[in-house]
């Protein structure tokens, strides 16, 4: 990025507009169009780079992306068919396993989806993923992602997926209702069944479910071991009649006060405690996810260069900015986190130190369809 005094003129200004906004002052239409793209573009010393109008023809009128629930930020989309007059069809999912279901079915043919790291190669053992044509998305630059975060998206040398977030999977606390100090997935499940009986989400996600409760008695979070499995199954079904619900879209329920703990995806828990300050994130400290979720064309998208254009407009920092500012998740580009405001780079919740990620594993593609992980999941959920 370019360091002249227009651009650092330009970068204040960004940053003044996301305080006053985030304070109150302003309203979000007024942050979105004064932070629009031309100022985002114009921090980064240029112009984004989108589709035009004279293209929408071989785009044609609809691009359809499955991804997660309260991640993207509905501007860009909007953003998107302004420049290019392309519609974008947004379904979200609660699960790898049933966004892979949509797709390796056919249930949902579209032409970008958002995989997390440890389902990349399940979908490459069916073939479902085109690799990525790299000169057909201009805004990815390799050199500004961590290759700790890149890696899962190649295969054998060749890349099938580009990184969007990093995170991690905790859990969310209403502070105001039950108080403080909790550290461990061990008190998760501890406080479920006492102080927040009747009042806890566990997520309708095997790999969480299953792999949080393995952390609260001491086992990896991507065990398969059967006897592990089965005492982890056993403390989901104990606690399962003091839950409020089994959910993966579980922020109404948590702003309502139906709900004061859950288990919680960091870019849902920035989002909570910015509105509600009493909402608190915990990263056990026992352990827990690590993830990073990626872009990839399936092979059977039907409009592949409207999936391109989208992910070529979406990679734009000048539109990433806002993306990460709306959903909360940490980015995987460093030239996005250049232009983000301190106030963002320096929360703990979104960026918590070496510290807190140390004991959190990635999770592995072995847990995806594992016999004993699904068996527990589901006796689970019907007990």
């Amino acid at each position: 990025m370019s360091t002249n005094v227009d651009d650092r003129s330009l970068a204040g200004r960004f940053r003044d507009e996301f305080l006053r906004w985030k304070n109150g002052s302003v309203t979000r239409r007024h942050f979105l169009g004064v932070t629009g793209l031309g100022l985002a573009a114009a921090m980064l010393g240029g112009t984004p780079t989108l589709p035009g109008r004279a293209s929408a023809a071989d785009l044609g009128r609809r691009v359809s992306l499955a991804t997660w629930p309260n991640y993207h930020d509905p501007a860009s989309f909007e953003a998107f068919t302004a420049a290019t007059g392309v519609e974008v069809d947004v379904r979200a999912y609660g699960s790898n396993e049933d966004m892979y279901a949509a797709i390796s079915s056919g249930a949902y043919a579209c032409d970008l989806c958002v995989p997390t790291n440890y389902a990349i190669p399940n979908y490459m053992a069916r073939g479902l993923l085109d690799e990525i044509e790299l000169g057909r998305v201009r805004n990815f630059d390799a050199s500004a992602t961590d290759t700790r975060l890149a890696s899962a998206g190649t295969v054998n040398g060749r890349i099938y997926a580009l990184p969007k977030n990093w995170g991690t999977t905790g859990f969310a606390i209403n502070t105001g209702r039950i108080g403080s100090g909790v550290t461990r997935w061990k008190d998760f499940f501890d406080l479920a069944q006492t102080d927040a009986s009747g009042r806890t989400i566990i997520h309708d996600y095997q790999l969480t479910a299953v792999g949080n409760a393995l952390v609260a008695l001491g086992y990896s979070f991507n065990s398969v071991d059967p006897q592990e499995l089965e005492k982890a199954g056993e403390l989901l079904i104990r606690v399962k009649p003091h839950l409020y619900a089994i959910d993966s879209d579980y922020q109404a329920p948590m702003r309502s006060e139906d709900a004061w703990l859950s288990m919680c995806w960091v870019s849902d828990a920035a989002q909570l405690h910015r509105d509600l300050p009493e909402v608190e994130y915990v990263i056990g400290a026992d352990g827990g996810e690590l993830w990073c979720d990626f872009y990839a064309i399936p092979t059977a998208a039907p409009h592949k260069a409207a999936g391109y254009a989208l992910l070529n407009f979406l990679l734009d920092p000048a539109v990433a900015v806002r993306e990460h500012i709306a959903n909360g998740a940490p980015t995987t580009d460093s030239r996005v986190l250049a232009l983000l405001p301190e106030e963002v780079t320096s929360n703990r919740i979104v960026y918590p130190g070496k510290a807190a990620l140390s004991p959190l594993e990635f999770g592995a593609a072995v847990t995806m369809f594992d016999a004993g992980r699904n068996d527990v999941m589901e006796r689970f959920r019907a007990a």
